[in-house]
Formats: structure tokens, sequence, C-alpha cells
């Protein structure tokens, strides 16, 4: 296994999964659509190393895809359209890039000798995380829009407020948003694909990535980067609900590393694991810490007792399942990479679409 084709490797977690298979002496080729919203002008970002073969197109065009697969030993799978709430009014456009898109791959792929798929996957399949009721598990409910709408926003049974726990790859997938059904169609076609044809198909469900390089002026992007955008421009970190919902942080080259393992190791094959970090912060948290970090100890996070279409409640990762099976444990403290995060922005310039993002969510009736 010497030469990696990356779809969307120009992109956040490719261009660093880029780094880390060239590091470790792999031949890479990427292949990338440079889309506007996350390459403004459409522009092969700096970032992306000199060192890759870089091939411009899109995953759903089947010519440019099989001449992306030539020669190629494996392949990672990360090209998609992101964001939960974007998703629920482009359907046709998610639809199209993460389905298709994997479609017209892996129908590229069957008359080639290449053994082995990496599948992007998302932990947006599983709605709302894994959670305590006395001491018993359970898979919670979706919250309703009439209980989201009082602003009563913790779930409930019978009265009592569930305890989040972390979530293994056993919880049952609740597909609440049109980017997590594709994203579990994409990780299934992925499987189905690497059974039926003998190859070493693994999926992996990212929880929320962070770090240099992000889309700074997608405001569909991760909530660090949106933050981030908000900040540098003055403004404070708009937060949903009540702030108190909690997720995964995890460090982008924790993730690239995680893909380089996970590629290299066959007891993967056929199996999905979950990358995060393993740890769970509040978003209100998150927005102060990295207000601070920024110097901007001025400007608070907005809570806006507000909800969106496709929002879970608590979600962050059991990760023992990639500890055991391909001995994958995170590197990078939050703190640590936070700092670099704060570093790399400090250069930057960002475009803050969070609120013209937001208004067109609201005029499609999205938030509440």
């Amino acid at each position: 296994m010497k030469n990696v084709l990356i779809t969307g490797g120009a992109g956040f977690i490719g261009s660093h999964l880029a780094n880390e298979l060239l590091t470790h002496g792999y031949h890479v080729r990427v292949l990338d659509s440079l889309e506007d919203q996350v390459h403004p002008g459409g522009v092969k970002p700096l970032y992306l190393s000199r060192d890759v073969e870089f091939i411009r197109g899109d995953v759903c065009d089947a010519d440019t895809v099989a001449r992306s697969l030539k020669d190629i030993d494996a392949v990672c799978h990360l090209a998609a359209a992101v964001g939960v709430g974007q998703s629920m009014y482009e359907i046709t456009h998610y639809t199209a890039v993460n389905e298709l898109g994997t479609a017209v791959l892996l129908e590229a792929m069957i008359g080639r000798d290449i053994g082995h798929l990496l599948v992007a996957s998302s932990m947006s399949v599983y709605g709302e995380g894994l959670a305590r009721h006395g001491n018993k598990p359970v898979e919670p409910p979706i919250r309703s829009a009439a209980q989201l709408k009082t602003g009563r926003w913790e779930i409930m049974i019978d009265g009592e407020e569930l305890q989040p726990v972390p979530t293994p790859e056993t919880k049952t997938p609740y597909l609440n948003s049109v980017y997590a059904l594709n994203k579990y169609a994409q990780e299934r076609m992925g499987l189905i694909f690497g059974s039926a044809y003998g190859r070493q198909a693994t999926a992996l469900r990212f929880f929320n990535v962070y770090g240099p390089n992000q889309a700074l002026s997608n405001p569909y992007t991760g909530v660090l980067a949106i933050f981030g955008s908000r900040l540098l421009n003055g403004r404070p970190p708009l937060v949903f609900e009540d702030g108190r919902q909690r997720r995964d942080f995890i460090h982008v080259r924790d993730v690239a590393r995680a893909c380089r393992m996970a590629l290299e190791s066959p007891k993967t094959a056929g199996c999905v694991f979950n990358i995060g970090s393993g740890q769970s912060r509040t978003i209100a948290d998150v927005g102060i810490a990295l207000a601070e970090a920024m110097g901007r100890n001025d400007i608070t996070p907005h809570v806006t007792g507000k909800s969106r279409a496709g929002d879970i409640r608590h979600c962050f990762a059991d990760i023992s399942a990639a500890r055991e099976t391909f001995e994958f444990a995170p590197q990078v403290a939050f703190s640590e990479g936070l700092s670099e995060l704060v570093e790399w922005l400090s250069g930057q310039v960002a475009i803050d679409s969070v609120e013209r993002a937001n208004a067109e969510l609201q005029r499609r009736g999205l938030v509440a």
C-alpha cells in the first residue's frame, strides 16, 4: 500500500491527513472540487502540501474519478458537503455530493486492484448520545418540537433528567438530519462494498474536529472555527439553547493519525470506530475558553435560547474500540490544541457569515 487517494483532500481534515501520510512515506493524490463555500474563489489552499499530486474535479464525475484512481492502492473518502443546518434545506446538493458521490467512487473501484477503503463518517449518525436513567443505560428519544419551544432543553424520562454517558459504536443510529442520513449511507455503502468485493473497508465516525486550516468563512463548519470567526470580527460566539449541551472535541492531527492507523491495521476491516477525545465539554465553556485564549475577555458568548432543527443535546465518544483494535489514543490535549488554534487564528482574516446563515435557517422555519 504505497499510493493513496484522498477525496476531499484539499479540505481541513484531508490536508492534515495528506501531511500524515506523506510523513510516513506514502505517495498522496488528492481529488477536490475546491467548492467556493470552503475554498473562496475556488483557489487551491496554500496549506496543502506541494508534495501531493492534485487533481481538481467533482467526485460525482465518473471520468474524473476513474482518472484519479489510476495506480492507487488505497482510498480515503473524505469528500462531502458538511453541515447539519444547511443539509436541511440544500437536500439535493447534500444527497448528490455525499451519497451519489460515494456511489460513483465505489463503482469506479470495482474493476481495480484497490485493497483498502477508509470512509469518513460522523457522530451525527447517533442522534442523541447514550445516557443513563438511574443505573440503567438508555438510548434517549429525540426531543420534540413542542418541548424545545418551551425552552426545556434536557432529555427527561418519567420526569427525571437523563445523565449523558460516553456513546459507543453499538448505540442504535438515529438519523434526524439529512446530513446524518448522508453520512450513515456513506459508511454503509463503503462497508457493503468491502464485504462484497473482498476489500478492507473501514468507517470512522469523527466527533467535533478542530485545529488549523478550518474554513473560517464557512458558517456551517466546526463550532470552534465558527466561534473563532466571530471573535476575530469582535463579535460574540452565538450559542444555541442554553449552551450546556455537551460535545467531544478532538484535534485534527489526532484525527489524521487515527485515519492512518486504521488504514494500516488489518483488524479494522468491516468495522466502524468512534474517533474522539473521550472527553466532553459544554459549548458555552468552549466559547468562553476560546475568547480567553484569544485575549478577548471582554466578549462572552451570546446564548440565544433558540433551537435548530437537527441539533441534539449531548453526544461524546466512547473510544475504547479504537483503542483496543488499533491502539489509537488522542495525543493532543485540549489546552494544547486550543493554543495552537489561537496562534493560527492570529494570522487569519475571516468573513463572518454566521448571522446570514442563521437568518436563512430562521426564514425556513428551522430555528425555533
